[in-house]
Formats: structure tokens, sequence, C-alpha cells
């Protein structure tokens, strides 16, 4: 292997100038290591309404769904409004309103994210896991009025259907 092999510089996902921490809506979607399916299984793949798509979570799927419901408590100006936890990734809604409670600075998506990454892994990490369990970064998209939102809350609550012909989509190993 070539030592003096050059990399391409890594883009910065988010935008230039743009306050993370001011209220608005948040789309989210955090990633596990290597896509790895250790969350949960999709069951039931038929398109067909009596063939309705279910989510089984794993263990740590459940520690996943836990932690991101109590960012609520640990962050008063946060709402999650809607997610799913796929096999190998979450999408989230994060709604960031009210105003700053006293010195403490505002929390920015970034902060809340990493905050949830942390928390989820080491929770993980009591029950077992060993490895890595999300990619370093995310997605985030910035929720731009009712249309925008509508679209995307569609996409979450339908990912389960579209799982194998999802981009995500990896065959299912936990």
């Amino acid at each position: 292997m070539d030592k003096e092999r050059k990399f391409s510089k890594r883009k910065h996902p988010r935008l230039d100038n743009f306050d993370y921490s001011s209220n608005g809506a948040y789309f989210i979607t955090i990633c596990t290591h290597n896509r790895r399916c250790v969350l949960s299984r999709i069951v039931g793949r038929g398109l067909a309404p009596a063939e309705i798509n279910n989510i089984e979570y794993t263990s740590f799927g459940l520690i996943a769904q836990n932690q991101l419901l109590l960012l609520e408590k640990r962050y008063s100006c946060l709402s999650v409004d809607k997610y799913v936890i796929m096999p190998n990734h979450i999408h989230a809604v994060l709604i960031l309103n009210g105003e700053m409670a006293g010195a403490s600075p505002r929390p920015t998506v970034m902060d809340i994210v990493c905050a949830y990454k942390s928390l989820t892994t080491r929770e993980c990490k009591k029950t077992g896991f060993v490895d890595k369990l999300f990619q370093s970064s995310f997605y985030e998209h910035i929720i731009r009025g009712r249309e925008d939102y509508d679209k995307i809350v569609k996409y979450i609550c339908e990912n389960p259907m579209h799982w194998c012909y999802d981009e995500l989509y990896t065959e299912e190993v936990w």
C-alpha cells in the first residue's frame, strides 16, 4: 500500500453561518458503524395492506429508542417529533423550540446528536455490545416549511415498508 496515498478532503455537511441551535425542525439520519444491522429487523416485506411491515427491535434498538426519548428530559428546548429505528440507521425529526434557560448555552443539533450517540453507545456496551455502534458523522436537513415537513414525515413512516429498496439496505446481520 502506498504510504503517500492522498485522501480527498472530507466535505463538512453543515451550512456555513447557520445557527443550529435556533428554533426549528431538523431531519436527522444516524447510521450504524459499517451499516451493521444491529438495531432492528423488518418483518413482513409485502407492499399489500394486509402485509403490514413491523419493526422488531433488538436489545440495542430498544436502548436506542429509550435514549432518543430521554433526550427530551435532557434538553428542555427539544422535542422528538417523529422517528423510526431501522436495522442500520435512525431517522428522526427533532424540534428545537423555546427560550434559552439561564446561563447555559442552548444546545446545537450537533450537541444533541453527539450526546445521543454517546449515551446510547455507553448503555449498549453495558449489555454486551463490544464494537463501535455509530458512524462518526450524521446527516441533517433543516426543514423549511410545512410541505417539506410532510414529505419527511411520510418518508419516515413509510421507511420500513420500503426497507429492501432503501439506499442504506444491507443484508440483516444481528
